[in-house]
């Protein structure tokens, strides 16, 4: 009598196991949309007005580090120079100038340590300053961040020996070392955001006196040059309140006096007041005294 209790039950299960599959179908079976405005209407795409006079977005700027730099003795918030390679030109105007100036900022710095722990040093790179005196933001990777471009930047960072961050930081290892970036080491920023430029404020290249044959004049000097060394290197140089860069550096001022005041962290500040006239030379060295 058992036996028909056995059949009965997996005549049950048969029944029931068919009837969970269809309803799992149903579950996941296409969905059409009942209404056409169901459907998502595709996002337009934003378009940027063009500047009539100025830096677009991702503008190429070539910079080469002016001085070497080191995790062994590099300090946070340090500024570090780089010096423009190729002129930068809207038309035919120059409005970043080859020889400039741009700064990058020390965000973290790390000497080797014991056990074999790698240096770390991360940079995070500012602005160039124009040829009229104003600055543009830069960053390290074109097009912003994310995704494979972040990767890409790592690789290209990891080659060329130097790290900055555009938005989050990106770290170079070398186990058991400090980080040494060499004098010289040249790479490609790029400008932030699209930046209009006021004309009036450049002046536009004209003409070689070679191309049309006429007579070079070499007009008088209007400044004076002033070259400012510290022990150490590696201070902060203001200038009538501004800063102009780091030591050692060689700067065009106009006649007059000017106040120069040079600090480090970890050194007690040093200041002078010079006099520059049209055509001088001035050699300006300054020894920093750590803090108590």
């Amino acid at each position: 009598m058992r036996f028909p209790l056995a059949t009965a039950t997996l005549l049950a299960v048969s029944f029931l196991v068919p009837t969970f599959g269809l309803a799992q179908d149903k579950s996941v079976g296409p969905q059409r949309p009942t209404d056409a405005t169901q459907t998502a209407a595709p996002k337009p795409s934003v378009v940027r007005p063009a500047l009539e006079f100025g830096l677009a977005e991702d503008t190429p700027v070539r910079l080469k580090l002016t001085r070497m730099m080191s995790s062994k003795d590099a300090k946070v918030d340090e500024k570090v120079d780089f010096e423009v390679i190729e002129d930068v030109k809207v038309g035919g105007t120059i409005v970043i100038q080859r020889g400039g100036m741009a700064i990058a900022t020390v965000t973290e710095a790390r000497p080797r340590r014991r056990l074999g722990r790698s240096g770390k040093l991360n940079m995070n790179i500012d602005y160039v300053q124009l040829a009229s005196g104003d600055k543009v933001p830069l960053r390290a990777i074109k097009g912003g961040t994310g995704g494979t471009r972040t990767a890409a930047m790592t690789g290209a960072m990891v080659a060329t020996g130097i790290v900055f961050f555009p938005a989050a930081p990106l770290f170079l290892f070398m186990k058991g070392k400090n980080i040494e970036i060499p004098k010289g080491t040249e790479i490609t920023a790029y400008v932030a955001a699209d930046t209009p430029l006021d004309p009036a404020r450049f002046i536009a290249k004209t003409p070689s006196s070679q191309a049309t044959g006429e007579a070079t004049v070499t007009p008088a000097a209007t400044e004076g040059t002033i070259v400012i060394k510290s022990d150490p290197d590696a201070a902060e140089i203001t200038i009538g309140g501004k800063f102009v860069g780091t030591t050692p550096s060689t700067i065009q001022l106009t006649p007059g006096d000017h106040v120069v005041l040079i600090e480090k962290p970890g050194f007690k500040s040093w200041q002078k007041t010079i006099s520059v006239t049209a055509g001088s030379s001035v050699t300006l060295g300054a020894t920093l005294e750590k803090n108590p």
